[in-house]
């Protein structure tokens, strides 16, 4: 996985990894740190359609429920069945195994730098 500082990031507190047309999208230790101890995942099928913005998927933990936005339109091309198995990798490796979703888009909205996501959190 890319190092924090080479992410995009969304003020909904994910990363997104951008490799050609495909975002892989998880969500940021800020956001792991926040929900919890991860204990649920639920996230889109294979082969949905996904619009920026609206909610796609659900965060469970001991403390709240979460929910999971799009960060681009597009069609989810994978998902990480090992976090539906193992919720904690959200929290254990947010930037590695435990991605959500691999989203295909034909444009990026606009991101925040790893420099902008840091002073949206004060982290």
């Amino acid at each position: 996985m890319a190092a924090e500082q080479d992410l995009k990031y969304t003020a909904e507190h994910e990363w997104l990894l951008v490799e050609g047309d495909v975002a892989t999208v998880g969500i940021t230790a800020y956001a792991a740190e926040k929900l919890g101890d991860v204990v649920f995942v639920e996230l889109p099928a294979v082969g949905s359609t996904v619009a920026a913005g609206r909610v796609v998927g659900e965060i469970e933990s001991t403390k709240s429920v979460g929910e999971l936005f799009a960060p681009v339109d597009g069609t989810v091309a994978e998902v990480n069945d090992a976090v539906v198995d193992a919720p904690e990798l959200v929290n254990s490796d947010p930037f590695g195994e435990g991605w959500l979703v691999k989203v295909s888009f034909t444009e990026l909205p606009t991101l925040l730098s790893y420099d902008e996501y840091t002073a949206l959190t004060g982290e």
